[in-house]
């Protein structure tokens, strides 16, 4: 009866502990199906104002310093003809928010920032958000001065960074003695707040404790990281700065603050790393316009700087990366920062608002050629200052404030130097009629309306 007794015992006890194991093992088998089929994170990373060349996976050899950047390339899949669609910062930001040509809601300078993004725009983070994304931005807004334009007010449930323009002191983050100094202030959230160190370094801090924050949460996140490295002024660290000698001291800051830059992207993606949601999450880098000439950018063999229709003025560093779902690769596909966020909503399955025109396409079908003619058939330029080009194929035609008409076959000249508009009078007829119907679709400059 006693040796019944225990066989009955250690029957019950082998039993519960088999029990045991088969629920460890559905809830492992759960937690990986969860974490499989988790919708991927999204990070957008815009630099301000770096040069086409100054990227170390553009030029090689390279003068410039960024090996985080340079990996991120070689993981995923690098854009030879990615484009801004501004020549100068808000209005790519503009665009790259909406997903829509920023001319169509009035947006074509920078100075439309102090009137702000139209609130009858839906951003990605809206769009996000509504799918339970967590989203965070941390750097410059450059879309709106007043509260109701603030990134709180736009889709954001985090801000950290400041709302004016890209001319902020890199060093100086105390809090002024105007508290309403939109420009200069640092905010956390709505609140003006005083900080310390180097501002590149704190959007690194910023972004990575947001990803820390939220990867471990059932739902994914949105991190926004715009920078406003490597936009004047011209400061860096002393340590990073002794790090070059070109025989320029301030292409020697200026390579040093991309060195500082580069450092903050390779703090982001470690931090995904560590939390183990890199290879789910949805990376795209890119610059909001070409390098600056003041700031001692290089944009060779491309002409010409920020401010110009110029390739110079326009194609940037472009790089996506999901290693999920991505091979390394190297696409020659025009690419403009208008399709990030279609690409976005296609990656995960979300039917853009049918309110709007959407002129973003799904770059994700260009890499797995699932096109068969060209993502855009033209892609378009214009700032309202009497200078605008178009993108056809291997063909770009330009105006410039001289008034002059130019004709490039970027395939054969892709610096810009043969201007063959004489040669090809048909092709200049043609791409100036697409653009002239082009911009009689786009909406009156903001510049020209009453602010209500």
């Amino acid at each position: 009866m006693k040796f019944e007794n225990m066989k009955m015992k250690f029957l019950s006890s082998f039993a519960f502990a088999f029990a045991l194991l088969l629920v460890g093992c559905n809830t492992n088998k759960s937690a990986q199906s969860k974490a499989v089929t988790k919708k991927p994170n999204i990070v957008i990373i815009v630099s301000d104002d770096q040069g086409n060349a100054d990227a170390g996976y553009q030029r090689k050899p390279a003068q410039v310093s960024t090996p985080a950047i340079d990996k991120l390339a070689a993981e995923g899949v690098v854009f030879t003809n990615g484009y801004a669609s501004a020549y100068v910062c808000a209005p790519t930001r503009a665009g790259l928010l909406t997903g829509r040509y920023q001319q169509r809601f009035g947006f074509y300078r920078a100075a439309d920032s102090r009137q702000g993004l139209p609130l009858s725009e839906n951003t990605l983070a809206d769009i996000l958000k509504k799918e339970g994304y967590r989203t965070g931005a941390f750097g410059k807004w450059h879309l709106g001065l007043t509260e109701e334009y603030h990134p709180g007010n736009r889709g954001f449930d985090e801000f950290y960074g400041f709302l004016g323009h890209g001319a902020h002191d890199y060093f100086d983050l105390s809090l002024k003695e105007n508290p309403d100094d939109f420009h200069h202030s640092i905010y956390r959230n709505f609140t003006t707040i005083s900080d310390t160190g180097y501002l590149t370094d704190n959007l690194a801090r910023e972004a990575s404790n947001f990803i820390k924050n939220n990867a471990s949460q059932e739902n994914p996140f949105f991190l926004y990281l715009p920078f406003n490295a490597v936009h004047f002024p011209l400061q860096a660290p002393e340590k990073d700065i002794k790090m070059f000698d070109t025989g320029d001291p301030k292409r020697n800051i200026q390579l040093a603050m991309l060195h500082r830059m580069d450092l903050a992207v390779g703090e982001v993606i470690k931090t995904l790393k560590k939390e183990g949601v890199y290879e789910n999450t949805i990376i795209f880098y890119f610059s909001d316009n070409g390098g600056a000439k003041n700031n001692k950018a290089n944009n060779l063999p491309l002409r010409d700087f920020k401010h110009s229709v110029y390739e110079g003025g326009l194609r940037v560093p472009f790089v996506m990366s999901w290693p999920r779902e991505l091979k390394p690769s190297v696409s020659n596909e025009p690419v403009i920062s208008l399709d990030i966020l279609p690409t976005i909503c296609a990656a995960l399955d979300i039917n853009l608002p049918a309110d709007k025109v959407y002129d973003g396409q799904n770059i994700l079908s260009a890499i797995r050629g699932e096109v068969k003619g060209p993502l855009h058939e033209q892609l378009y330029f214009d700032g309202n200052d009497d200078t605008w080009a178009v993108r056809e194929g291997v063909w770009k035609l330009l105006y410039s404030k001289k008034g002059t008409m130019e004709l490039y076959n970027l395939e054969d000249d892709l610096s810009e130097q043969t201007n063959l508009v004489t040669q090809y009078p048909d092709k200049v007829a043609a791409l100036k009629t697409k653009y002239t119907i082009w911009r009689n679709e786009m909406a009156t400059p903001m510049s020209k309306k009453k602010k209500k």
